[in-house]
């Protein structure tokens, strides 16, 4: 095991977080900036905010650039193989370590959560993404670039299905749904249609439909049928990723963790939480599901420890210094 300090990055759509450790389980400092929208932003600009991210979390641990031994960044919006790679190749060219693991955000959840490190993972926050790892270190994984890869869930699915049922709600082509008020009242209007009509106009920014996940799963955690319809939707898509990733690595006829994370999952709602374990009952009955209160930033820091052979001490020290702060 090399000696020196491990930097780590979890960089999701909204929030970027950073740590800095030793290799020995240490933390050092942890920081947070802006999300990693490299699709939004452009790569160069979303490349440049994560490297001054690192400068300052580098700098707030008192620790030198040339101190630190390897960087593990596991990102949103890095969904390929290739795209991980790339990312790689450019924090090497920018200095950001001698030595670079890029991944998806999905992975950096496992091993936040996973007892064994392996086991399946899926991410329902802004969007909706599943990952798996096998005990013998294969990996499952889906596109999770949006409806042309066949992908539907998260924040911005359940949004745009709250205003798509309120308005058909309001004018009579859908059935009559709670949703048609709340999702006026949240934007401050009216009627429902004057939201997507807003929307049309460019007086609500389209990003802002996310908003109405939360309208949507209170609405059916107080009995909406259309909502809780929705709701029922998005939690057989839940079970349905992970149940796949799991016959995939062929795991599906044995114990494994299956770990639940990103924004909608980690809020624990009752209806929800207990519609996913319904279908995971069917799906996959030998999965363990659990949502970790590890953040997914120490997943990143114990793969980073992995990379380096760290010895099961530092893994568990360094999970301890996460808990305490």
């Amino acid at each position: 095991m090399a000696a020196g300090v491990l930097v780590a990055v979890d960089g999701g759509n909204s929030k970027t977080d950073a740590a800095v450790a030793t290799t020995g389980g240490e933390l050092l400092a942890t920081a947070r900036g802006d999300g990693f929208r490299p699709q939004a932003a452009g790569l160069d600009t979303a490349i440049g905010t994560l490297t001054a991210l690192i400068a300052d979390t580098l700098r707030d641990a008192g620790v030198p650039a040339g101190d630190v031994v390897h960087l593990a960044a596991y990102m949103a919006n890095v969904d390929l193989p290739g795209e991980e790679k790339r990312l790689e190749e450019l924090l090497l060219a920018r200095g950001a370590a001698p030595s670079v693991t890029a991944g998806n955000d999905t992975f950096a959840l496992l091993r936040s959560g996973a007892a064994e490190g392996w086991g399946v993972a899926v991410v329902c926050g802004a969007g909706i993404n599943c990952a798996g790892v096998a005990p013998g270190g294969r990996t499952a994984r889906f596109p999770s670039l949006g409806a042309h890869t066949g992908d539907w869930g998260g924040g911005g699915a359940l949004g745009r299905a709250a205003l798509w049922h309120a308005v058909r709600g309001e004018d009579g082509r859908g059935p009559e749904t709670a949703l048609t008020t709340a999702v006026a009242a949240h934007f401050g209007v009216d009627r429902a249609i004057d939201v997507g009509l807003g929307i049309h106009l460019g007086e609500f920014g389209e990003g802002r439909l996310s908003e109405l996940a939360p309208v949507l799963l209170d609405a059916a955690e107080a009995g909406d049928a259309v909502a809780r319809e929705v709701a029922a939707r998005l939690a057989e898509e839940i079970a349905i990723l992970g149940s796949v990733a799991l016959r995939r690595l062929g795991l599906l006829d044995t114990p494994a963790d299956v770990v639940l994370g990103g924004g909608v999952l980690a809020a624990r709602r009752p209806r929800l939480t207990e519609a996913v374990a319904a279908r995971y009952a069917v799906l996959a009955p030998r999965a363990r599901l659990l949502v970790p209160e590890d953040p997914p930033l120490l997943g990143a820091a114990l793969l980073a420890l992995d990379h380096v052979q760290a010895p099961p001490a530092a893994h568990a020290a360094l999970r301890a210094a996460f808990r305490r702060r």
